[in-house]
């Protein structure tokens, strides 16, 4: 095929130090340390700020961590506080953390020259659109602390860099600071965790200062642990806690602080060590701002600067796209490309032009899914395949060999060790011990070494004895060749939903090239001849999986059993996933108890972080529709969105607010105090989170094709299912600390989201009887059986009565003052019918007449035209309340002369109950008794002089329980006693239907 285009490996210029490498790009892991304090041989060369502009790609996140930085040390007494002063880069290994330390060094100590490179100059136009001017072109002359903790030993003082008094991490700080003044350094010194002190040593050197401190964990994680010195960890632990805390308050200082959150950092730490990192994240997440240089779709800009030195032009990356055209237009091969479901298919032209010279079906693996697997470092582990494959195609092309005109999944050249060894080396791989399998099937199945004397390799030995030759043979020389590749790299991890290897049209069009005399029956060709189970000459480690209605799936099976099957799996579970499996466990295990409902608050587990959905969890909780009518709810909050403590509580605690009616984004809502809100703890859920992605491994285990008909592996899988789900209850369960709910003690005082907190592990928020009797210990609710007539009476204010019956029974879903009633609208039916049978209350029509009530089931409590009215006085009539003065007595029903009511017995009050006179008149007979309610606090020391007091008090109880005239108790009780009584009490209390809590003290 003539073309006009020019290829590639013409156009683009390879950057000299990959070249001279060979490929094997030495710089790709780089590091603060050596940036900063590498002279000679050893000096890299991003240490220089020009070279280390033209290999970064100003990303919009790195650009806007860096704008922030230059307005914290450039800006004025009121600019400086428009940036924030603590950033904490916490993405995992691999993923941008180093290069954007060594952008922040630069900026603040080569501000002139960096700000003249490309990214530079887009950290000045972000800053002046921010500020609407310009920052001094050299920031202030900014002093730069650095301290490169990845090369630092705890109690070991390296003299070039600390002085020869430094010993302590602070010391090493100061003498940075100070740079080497052993005067300012001895005046301060002493002062490693006084605020005031380390404020005054940063303003002292009358300049910006930037901190950066990098790989934090290396040092105060195992280090502090090797040193084993209680007084140097303290002084640490103590300088880095201050340290955190001022940063925030001395004008023009930013502090850069480089540690893995404890959630993807895969180090091994002892029990001291995790926590420190414990205490240290908390201390991070409450004081500062995590922020990120890369996205995903950074990679193929970040690449293009990284190889090469030239960008390729659009009329280049145009007429690439369109030597595709007429294959992605045919009928066969549009058909199977079509079959994919990719989006770059539909934008072929824009997508090509994004990736060049990589393939877009390359670089869409590379991203959606190389990208999102935990083990993979991202950007270092890319920039090493990618750096080692185009210096290997461009040689060959160069000595007149084949080269694909765009780079895809096929072509990352197996036969190269640097590309192999990258791609083995990159995380994909969860277990280390597969590494060997995979390069041994690599080397037989697919090609052998490019330096090999002997070619081998099952897939290139088809492409060599292509006789008699193929018409396409000599334009797609390495069709099996890169049908295989296709099928070992996509076998290299689990893929979305549990998927492994590659479907029939993804082998296909990665082995296709811009040219129909290589047809999609050619390319059927090529993959049955590498999966063909009768042949010698096919590959030998490839299993085919057939499933009804889709296409036939092909991966390398490096016979693994179920736990390395296991191990693969586990790294490919996403944290939607993950997530996903917790909101649905969470709604199972939850139980409503005294609760009418328990809705579940689903946040958006599409977005890619914690800290994505806890920036959006006020729109999420508003919109989820929880303002439910008379309907006690405890609505669980989605532990993807919501959680409490830990730094996360300010987002959580809005929305909750919010949802309450109160705060900044009060909804309107009528029916917040019937809202309970239940929430997980923030440390707590890492639990969770880990047992829940251990059961979608094991369950994807289970259900891989690799163990049909492998009964022991499935039942190893199946174990590990269930002791995964147990341990995902049993800590979800726990992680579910929190109970949130509306209070408002007087009509006078405030509404306030209060909080309880469950501390023993055996209580869980999603037991809904739990929560209820958490709240009753509140007085927010009330217990089984506690809501009678007196409680009903106590509660009720004098507006009450004048209220129809609905919206008294609203009140009780509405009103913060008034406890929830566990069964509703049955407990107040009752409670008014206790009322009306003992004569306390009066049920009466709007217009006064008294309504008669046989049953609690009469009482209609959506009445507007009821209410509830006090007993009627001395004097009135019983039919309809008046004073008989006012009633006429047109009544059927006689009434007493003495207290005015039908049917009277004789006694009123003031009169003898036995001979009914007045008591001035009566003697010798029982007086009328009256009611007292009765309520007292008790906490006090039964081992010293109060016993008898307390004995008196609780006898005097006693006595008054044995007599009729008591009719109702509510209250709490706490009593420290020894086993043998608290056991009785316990089964006393069990046989009354109360539920006690017993705990060892």
């Amino acid at each position: 095929m003539a073309v006009s285009v020019s290829p590639w490996w013409q156009a683009l210029e390879i950057r000299p130090e990959i070249i001279d490498a060979s490929g094997q790009i030495d710089d790709v892991q780089m590091s603060l340390g050596d940036a900063v304090y590498a002279t000679g041989p050893r000096r890299p060369l991003y240490a220089d700020a020009d070279y280390f502009g033209q290999i970064t790609h100003p990303t919009a996140r790195m650009v806007d961590l860096l704008s922030g930085i230059a307005i914290r040390l450039g800006g004025g007494p009121a600019e400086y506080k428009n940036a924030r002063a603590l950033i904490r880069m916490g993405q995992g290994m691999g993923g941008g953390k180093s290069h954007a330390e060594i952008a922040a060094y630069h900026l603040g100590a080569n501000p002139q020259a960096f700000l003249g490179t490309d990214i530079g100059r887009a950290v000045a136009v972000q800053v002046k659109e921010k500020l609407g001017h310009d920052l001094p072109a050299n920031l202030n002359n900014p002093v730069v602390v650095v301290l490169d903790l990845d090369k630092a030993t705890p109690g070991a003082t390296k003299k070039e860099h600390d002085g020869p008094f430094a010993r302590n991490l602070y010391e090493r700080f100061l003498w940075r600071l100070f740079d080497g003044d052993a005067n300012k350094f001895k005046d301060y010194r002493e002062f490693w965790s006084d605020k005031d002190k380390i404020g005054e040593a940063l303003e002292s050197v009358d300049r910006p200062v930037l901190i950066i401190i990098d790989e934090i964990m290396d040092y105060v994680g195992n280090g502090l642990t090797g040193v084993n010195d209680p007084q140097l960890t303290a002084q640490d632990m103590g300088f880095l806690r201050a340290l955190v805390d001022v940063v925030n308050d001395v004008p023009n200082v930013a502090m850069l602080v480089a540690m893995i959150d404890p959630e993807k950092d895969r180090i091994s730490l002892a029990k001291d060590g995790k926590e420190r990192q414990a205490d240290l994240h908390s201390l991070l997440d409450r004081n500062g701002h995590t922020a990120t240089v890369n996205e995903d779709t950074d990679f193929t800009a970040i690449l293009r600067r990284r190889l090469f030195t030239n960008p390729p032009t659009p009329d280049l990356t145009h007429a690439t796209a369109d030597l595709y055209r007429p294959v992605m237009d045919d009928k066969g091969w549009a058909k199977t490309f079509d079959s994919l479901g990719a989006s770059w298919v539909g934008q072929w032209a824009s997508e090509v032009e994004r990736s060049y010279p990589f393939h877009p079906q390359l670089m869409h693996l590379a991203e959606q899914e190389w990208a999102k697997h935990s083990g993979y470092q991202n950007v270092r582990a890319t920039i090493r395949v990618f750096a080692a494959t185009i210096y290997a195609w461009s040689s060959t092309a160069h000595s007149d060999g084949w080269a694909p005109w765009l780079i895809g999944p096929g072509d990352l050249p197996l036969w190269n060790s640097t590309v192999r060894e990258s791609i083995l080396g990159s995380g994909l791989i969860s277990d280390s011990s597969l590494e060997q399998n995979y390069r041994s099937i690599m080397q037989g199945d697919i090609t052998t070494l490019a330096e090999a004397d002997v070619r081998g390799g099952q897939a290139r030995l088809l492409d060599d004895k292509n006789t008699p030759p193929e018409p396409w043979g000599e334009l797609n020389p390495r069709a099996h060749e890169r049908a295989a590749t296709m099928i070992a790299v996509t076998s290299l991890m689990p893929r979305g939903q549990g998927r492994r290897g590659a479907s029939a049209a993804e082998i296909k069009v990665a082995s296709s090239i811009p040219n129909l005399a290589y047809g999609v029956g050619d390319a059927d060709g090529v993959l049955d001849r590498l999966t063909d189970i009768n042949s010698d000459a096919a590959m030998a480690a490839v299993d085919k999986t057939s499933v009804k209605g889709q296409q036939p799936r092909f991966h390398i099976n490096p016979e693994t059993g179920p736990k390395v099957i296991y191990r693969q799996h586990r790294q490919a579970v996403t944290p939607q996933d993950r997530d996903d499996l917790i909101a649905i466990t969470a709604q199972d295990i939850a139980t409503t108890g005294p609760f009418k409902k328990k809705p579940f608050v689903d946040a958006d587990r599409a977005l890619a972080t914690d800290e994505a959905r806890r920036d959006i969890a006020v729109d999420t909780l508003l919109n989820a529709g929880v303002d439910d009518a008379r309907t006690n709810r405890m609505i669980i909050l989605d532990p993807s969105g919501f959680s409490l403590r830990n730094g996360m509580s300010e987002k959580t605690m809005e929305a909750v607010e919010a949802a309450m009616g109160l705060g900044a984004a009060a909804a309107p809502v009528e029916w917040a105090s019937s809202a309970v809100f239940v929430v997980v703890n923030t440390q707590r859920r890492r639990a969770a989170r880990e047992a829940a992605s251990d059961y979608l491994a094991w369950r994807r285990t289970y259900e891989s094709p690799e163990l049909v008909g492998n009964d022991s592996g499935r039942s190893t899988a199946q174990d590990g299912m269930r002791e995964a789900d147990t341990h995902l209850k049993k800590n979800l369960k726990r992680a579910f600390q929190h109970i949130l709910y509306l209070s408002q003690p007087t009509p006078e005082s405030p509404r306030t989201v209060e909080e309880i907190t469950l501390d023993e592990d055996a209580l869980t928020a999603l037991d809904g009887t739990v929560v209820w009797k958490e709240l009753a210990a509140k007085q927010k609710v009330f217990l089984p059986g506690q809501f009678g007539s007196k409680a009903l009476l106590h509660n009720l204010r004098d507006t009450d009565y004048d209220r129809p019956l609905a919206e008294l029974r609203d009140a009780f879903y509405q009103t913060p003052r008034l406890p929830l009633l566990p069964n509703g609208e049955q407990d107040l039916r009752h409670a008014i019918f206790a009322a009306i049978q003992a004569g306390e209350l009066r049920l009466v029509k709007a217009d006064g007449p008294e309504v008669a009530v046989d049953s609690p089931d009469a009482i209609n409590l959506s009445s507007q035209g009821f209410r509830l009215a006090k007993p009627a006085p001395v004097g009135a009539c019983e039919v309809c309340g008046k004073p008989l003065s006012e009633c006429g007595g047109q009544h059927d029903t006689v009434v007493c002369e003495v207290c005015g009511k039908a049917d009277c017995d004789g006694h009123h009050p003031g009169m003898c109950l036995e001979c009914g006179k007045p008591l001035t008149e009566c003697a010798g007979h029982t007086p009328a008794k009256t009611t007292k309610s009765i309520k007292f606090t008790l906490a006090h020391d039964l081992t010293g002089s109060d016993r008898n007091g307390v004995q008196s008090v609780i006898g005097s109880l006693y006595s008054a329980l044995m007599t009729d005239g008591s009719t109702f108790i509510t209250g709490t009780v706490e009593i420290v006693t020894d086993s043998d009584s608290a056991t009785r009490i316990e089964e006393a209390a069990e046989t009354l239907g109360i539920q006690a809590t017993t705990r060892d003290v």
